[in-house]
């Protein structure tokens, strides 16, 4: 691999982490062509440099890294988007497969373990931190399948669920019967093969609600 022909762009709004990357993928061999320390700058950089790697922060001003490559999509460039973060909740991973991230980096893991991530999106494979079970990504696909089964009432009341609304408050806000709202609710646990109960959707809404935003 030449690394000297990678070009990379790195977006974190924390100075010394970004000063940090990005000196040591350069002493690595590879071509850092700009950094940012926003969502919105990062996106601008992108589509004027195409770079091969966008390494970006999931938490930074104007836009999140999710909402950077989303936009950057629309661009139908062959950049491969990495995202570094300190979230190990399942929620975050399942919502970084469905923008479309090729690599899940935690900020914690060393030089070894970012180069085995992007010499990996290179080759189209989807990288995880290695700090992750083995299990993770036949989870995070297992779930993505999952929600795709839900229908937009669904989508909406789990939602709500997510945003802390219990049953009586979730017929407030929709204008429905507590009876449309349960059989919703069954349907829902159902599609995501929960165990039939309230308290196991509330819980499977609060790990996942970071994708939940998403529908």
């Amino acid at each position: 691999m030449n690394k000297k022909a990678i070009s990379i762009i790195i977006a974190d709004d924390h100075p010394i982490m970004l000063k940090g990357l990005t000196e040591e993928l350069e002493n690595a061999g590879y071509t850092i062509v700009a950094t940012a320390n926003n969502g919105a700058s990062a996106v601008e950089l992108i589509a004027l440099h195409k770079p091969k790697i966008a390494m970006l922060d999931i938490e930074m001003p104007f836009l999140n890294g999710f909402e950077v490559i989303k936009n950057c999509t629309t661009l139908e460039l062959d950049t491969k988007f990495i995202v570094m973060t300190y979230h190990k909740e399942k929620g975050f991973i399942v919502q970084a497969k469905k923008v479309g991230t090729h690599g899940y980096l935690l900020k914690e893991d060393n030089l070894e373990e970012i180069e085995n991530c992007i010499e990996a999106v290179l080759f189209d494979e989807f990288y995880f931190s290695k700090s992750f079970q083995e299990d993770i990504k036949h989870t995070v696909d297992n779930e993505l399948r999952k929600v795709a089964l839900l229908t937009p009432s669904e989508r909406t009341i789990i939602r709500l669920i997510a945003q802390g609304q219990n049953s009586a408050e979730i017929c407030d806000t929709l204008k429905v019967s507590k009876r449309t709202i349960e059989k919703h609710r069954a349907n829902i646990i159902a599609k995501l093969e929960l165990e039939p109960s309230q308290d196991t959707l509330n819980q499977w809404a609060n790990d996942y609600k970071e994708i939940i935003k998403t529908l």
